[in-house]
């Protein structure tokens, strides 16, 4: 009969499938390297499973059951963790890392707002963000990198699950001398741009997502330049280089380069984004993943309000 693993051995796997790197992990965990690999290779004999492939290369590959292990102990190291509290009469609070993803355009919008009120409710839980495109996200959800995302539901695939925070209609961006910028009922369709040069915010999935508004209204767009940077295309918008569609709204008309531009609503009928915290599918989340859901679900609509 194999010999029951151990709840250390677990905590230095988490370390272990977090680097891939054995040498790295010791360093973390202040233990020796040869006391580390005889720990993981018990952790393997126990289980009676490869949960690592070393490769010749330094460091290691998580194979299929070690990602999984990686996924399903977050939970049991936070309930082990819980245990520890509950008896030196701790039990209230909350401990331990939660790492979450952020789509990078939503990023400055309600993020600073959301971690200011989460470090306030929950001040022994420490937050590091991954900031990526929305492809990137779902495939660090689905490799144990983050816990949780912030992000659009743009693209989103199978395996996960997702709770709706808010939906966004686009709107359009214009410079301050745009003919229209001085109507007075700051909205037009987008049918009424035809023709004139556009900046696009140009990142997976979003650009599917305004290619369809264009497609819906009947109109070829007229792209100019193409970016990435959410405050590059607000920039370019401002200096005249053409008109933008985009979703989240700045609360500021200045850019970054000292231009002004002017937020019109579209009149057309267009599907709006959605904003949403995704999960992967079947992990059970931590007491500290279901905190931060429930900080933006409050935040997010108290500003709907």
């Amino acid at each position: 009969m194999a010999k029951p693993f151990t709840l250390t051995q677990l905590r230095y796997f988490a370390v272990v499938a977090e680097l891939e790197n054995m040498t790295a992990a010791a360093e973390r965990l202040l233990v020796t390297q040869s006391t580390l690999s005889t720990a993981m290779a018990q952790l393997e004999a126990s289980l009676a499973t490869q949960l690592f492939v070393r490769l010749r290369t330094r460091g290691l590959r998580l194979t299929p059951s070690g990602r999984q292990l990686a996924q399903d102990i977050k939970v049991l190291l936070e309930h082990a963790d819980s245990l520890y509290e509950s008896a030196r009469g701790l039990a209230t609070s909350l401990v331990g890392e939660l790492k979450v993803g952020v789509f990078s355009p939503l990023a400055p919008f309600r993020l600073p707002a959301i971690l200011q009120t989460f470090e306030g409710q929950h001040p022994g839980v420490e937050v590091s963000f991954l900031e990526a495109d929305l492809a990137s996200l779902q495939t660090a959800l689905l490799e144990g990198q983050c816990d949780v995302a912030l992000m659009y539901g743009l693209g989103l695939g199978r395996g996960f699950t997702s709770t709706v925070l808010e939906r966004v209609p686009p709107h359009v961006l214009v410079h301050a001398e745009h003919p229209a910028a001085s109507s007075p009922e700051r909205s037009i369709a987008l049918k009424d741009l035809d023709g004139e040069p556009s900046v696009v915010l140009d990142l997976p999935h979003s650009r599917e997502y305004y290619e369809q508004l264009y497609a819906i209204a009947g109109v070829t767009p007229n792209v100019r330049h193409r970016f990435a940077g959410y405050e590059t295309v607000r920039s370019f918008v401002a200096k005249g280089h053409g008109y933008a569609m985009l979703n989240q709204r700045l609360h500021s008309d200045l850019t970054y380069s000292g231009g002004r531009v002017v937020a019109l609503t579209l009149t057309d009928d267009f599907p709006p984004i959605e904003v949403m915290l995704v999960r992967p599918e079947g992990v059970t989340p931590t007491r500290r993943a279901l905190a931060f859901e429930q900080t933006c679900i409050r935040l997010y609509g108290a500003a709907r309000h």
